[in-house]
């Protein structure tokens, strides 16, 4: 009888171990997919205060990494590694160096879905996080716009091709999923930071219509 009871508890001994073996292993798994190794090592380079420094296009290492397709953000309770990086790329855009209206996550190193946009369409213009943002509806009507980028200093253009209003959808800090509609120069952000996520440039609008043109000249002649 005691050996029966001993084979019993042996056996549930060992698949509560396996239980917690799978529990740890896919908390790592989830923990990885967050941040690779590389990322954890720049988000833990500095406290919540600190900025990241800005990928230039200028830098060749840089330049490849900006043209990089973002990847989904993984949302996991248990940890705060995103609200770290949230609060790092704040501190960012904020910094005197940057002094942006916002920004991407790829701009300074991580290739996740993750932007920060100044909502000058709300009082006082606060700062705020995006992840997973998405643009499901552009309005027919557009807007002239002068826009700048923290990857591409000392340079200036302007732009019309921007919607004047889109439908906003996103995750918020702990996976809930929203929408809105945004409006005026803000939509012209999102549209600027979400760009970043898919790897595109502000320029490269410019480079299309400066082909465009040339292929009408050539046509003219």
């Amino acid at each position: 009888m005691f050996r029966v009871l001993f084979f019993f508890s042996f056996i549930i001994l060992l698949f509560s171990c396996k239980t917690d073996l799978n529990n740890n292993l896919t908390q790592k798994q989830q923990i990885v997919e967050e941040f690779n190794s590389t990322e954890l090592a720049l988000l833990k380079s500095g406290d919540t205060t600190s900025p990241f420094r800005v990928l230039k296009i200028t830098d060749l290492k840089d330049s490849l990494l900006l043209r990089k397709q973002s990847r989904k953000v993984v949302f996991n309770e248990k940890d705060s590694l995103l609200k770290f990086f949230s609060q790092r790329l704040v501190a960012t855009v904020q910094d005197s160096s940057s002094l942006g209206v916002g920004i991407a996550a790829p701009q300074v190193g991580f290739l996740k879905n993750i932007i920060c946009v100044q909502r000058f369409d709300k009082e006082s213009a606060p700062f705020e996080v995006y992840y997973n943002p998405e643009i499901t509806q552009y309005s027919k009507k557009t807007q002239p716009c002068k826009e700048g980028c923290l990857s591409i200093p000392g340079r200036m253009d302007t732009l019309t091709i921007r919607s004047y209003a889109i439908l906003l959808e996103y995750n918020d800090i702990k996976g809930a999923h929203k929408y809105e509609m945004v409006e005026d120069f803000t939509a012209v952000i999102f549209q600027h930071e979400i760009d970043h996520l898919k790897g595109v440039l502000y320029t490269d609008y410019l480079h299309e219509k400066a082909h465009a043109e040339g292929k009408k000249h050539e046509h003219k002649k």
